[in-house]
């Protein structure tokens, strides 16, 4: 009796041991990664010709290590929500914000190799045009619309400018600022002269008014070289695919 005691008592602890076993390699195993679905021209549910605003959209930042490039964000107009990187190879996201501070602008095009959206189905671009939001009437041509990545950033009124861009940096404090050591290093935005339009990942048409990259802040006289940042507002209306104006009903 005994020896078939020990005999048992073995078998149970040799089960046991084979279950924690399975049950330890079972929750050992790394999740399966799973590919993103493939996304075909989502329809857009945010309306047409209605005016749109985004407060305070928030980007990876590191003022310690400002040149060190950071997680590009991004951002569906058609349907006024942040897109998780997981989404980038779809037509799910229409402007991306990378470069340094992630601070420059980009569409969503699935051709272009320097493009976030390389090898996904996005159809878009963007341009940005030397006119105020109000002003902006009429829909760029298709020729305008540029698909390389971080296209639209600082512009050359400003330090260490790209071109024409949507912020002016004003790295002493003197162009815009009063020269105080609080107004170095501020980013201003230019909504009275610079007008961003964004043929959108499934080819619709929006113009955006780039407002503040700054938390809660967006007039000038509250922007500091210590107010938090990167927090981007703006607003935008959205037109659909084929149009040729820009209206707001």
């Amino acid at each position: 009796m005994l020896t078939f005691l020990k005999k048992y008592s073995a078998f149970l602890m040799l089960g046991l041991v084979i279950s924690l076993g399975t049950a330890c390699s079972k929750n050992e195993d790394p999740a399966p990664v799973v590919d993103p679905p493939e996304v075909i021209n989502p329809p857009a549910t945010v309306p047409f010709y209605k005016l749109q605003r985004v407060e305070n959209l928030a980007v990876e930042t590191d003022d310690k290590n400002p040149t060190v490039p950071k997680l590009a964000a991004y951002f569906s107009l058609d349907h006024k929500q942040e897109v998780p990187a997981l989404y980038a190879k779809t037509a799910r996201w229409d402007i991306a914000f990378t470069g340094l501070y992630n601070s420059f602008l980009s569409g969503n095009n699935g051709s272009d190799g320097t493009n976030q959206g390389y090898g996904g189905n996005g159809i878009g671009g963007i341009t940005i045009l030397k006119k105020p939001f109000e002003e902006v009437t009429d829909v760029p041509a298709e020729s305008e619309f540029k698909t390389k990545a971080a296209v639209v950033g600082t512009d050359d009124l400003g330090a260490f400018g790209e071109g024409t861009g949507w912020y002016l940096y004003d790295f002493g404090g003197t162009i815009r600022g009063d020269g105080s050591e609080q107004k170095k290093h501020v980013a201003y935005a230019m909504p009275e002269m610079r007008t961003v339009v964004i043929r959108t990942a499934t080819g619709n048409y929006a113009k955006i008014k780039m407002i503040s990259c700054y938390k809660d802040a967006f007039t000038a006289d509250k922007w500091f070289r210590d107010t938090p940042h990167m927090f981007f507002t703006f607003e935008y209306v959205l037109v659909p695919k084929g149009s040729t104006k820009f209206e707001i009903k």
